[in-house]
């Protein structure tokens, strides 16, 4: 009962993530992490984010197994291969949800954001950025939030080409709003992982974080 609890949760945390970045894409706005380069790369070449996001993850993966463990590995391949489905369904059984630029930022990075606090509740993550982050957070004590900013930023940089500028500097606000939601829900992260042993390794990395 327990697994199949968790297993729902996390099918629920990545399917508000892949919303989010569903929003993301029909505004044309990338974001930070793996996610936002698939996305960022899939406006230039024919080839799918689903397909670019899962590639992209693969060296992630591995680091992930030496640092973190397999459980915690185990936990971030399902995730990201669940908002991998959902990210191709989603097109299929929706119709494209265009905001204005900003506006769509806004709501996709506070979206995004509920749904990789979800998933860090539930001991997984997206891979990419949060797992170096953590990695970093556990050598160095880095500040989890301000790694992932700072890696999500150069990933808008380069964003940039296939965006625009304009789009590009909206696009840093949906970063900047994952970023806080992550570092201002710290504590019930830390709080909720540490009741969970299969997950003690990140529950004690977000403890230790700064504000």
């Amino acid at each position: 009962m327990f697994y199949l609890k968790k297993i729902i949760v996390m099918m629920f945390g990545c399917f508000i993530t892949s919303f989010g970045l569903y929003l993301l894409k029909g505004s044309s706005i990338v974001t930070g992490g793996t996610a936002g380069l698939a996305l960022s790369v899939s406006y230039l070449l024919p080839i799918s984010f689903s397909i670019l996001f899962t590639l992209i993850n693969i060296p992630f993966y591995i680091l992930a197994y030496f640092k973190m463990g397999k459980k915690f590995t185990f936990s971030t391949i399902l995730a990201v291969s669940l908002v991998t489905l959902f990210s191709y369904l989603l097109p299929i059984i929706l119709p494209r949800i265009a905001f204005y630029p900003l506006l769509g930022s806004i709501i996709g990075g506070f979206i995004i954001g509920i749904g990789t606090i979800i998933l860090f509740m539930n001991g997984s993550s997206l891979g990419g950025a949060q797992i170096l982050s953590i990695t970093l957070q556990k050598q160095f004590n880095w500040n989890m939030g301000k790694t992932n900013f700072i890696f999500d930023t150069i990933v808008i940089l380069i964003g940039l080409y296939s965006v625009g500028l304009i789009r590009g500097l909206y696009s840093i606000v949906s970063v900047f709003i994952i970023s806080f939601m992550m570092s201002t829900f710290k504590e019930k992260i830390a709080s909720q992982n540490t009741s969970k042993s299969n997950v003690e390794k990140v529950s004690q990395v977000v403890e230790t974080q700064s504000v």
